[in-house]
């Protein structure tokens, strides 16, 4: 069985942009990377999505609602370390 080829984010976002710049088709792009024309056609896509994301501001949005997750995460962690830490003097008496 042939295992799954894993590409780099740079090398998609190469190969992306040339085939966005429709310089080469996409049979000579995927002559000359190695790559099948679906996949270039999929990296085309996500490509083009990611740049609507960028100037939209969506992205933004969710950077900033990870954060608050984050946040609360911490706080959790550390209302967790103090009832251990309370529960454990506790029980050691």
């Amino acid at each position: 069985m042939n295992k799954r080829k894993n590409y780099s984010g740079a090398f998609k976002a190469k190969v992306a942009l040339e085939a966005l710049s429709g310089e080469k088709t996409l049979s000579a792009l995927s002559s000359q990377y190695g790559v099948h024309p679906n996949m270039i056609t999929q990296w085309k896509r996500h490509a083009v999505e990611g740049l609507e994301e960028i100037f939209s501001g969506k992205r933004q949005k969710a950077d900033s609602s990870r954060e608050f997750e984050i946040k609360d995460l911490y706080s959790k962690i550390g209302q967790l370390t103090v009832e251990r830490d309370f529960l454990s003097k506790a029980f050691n008496r």
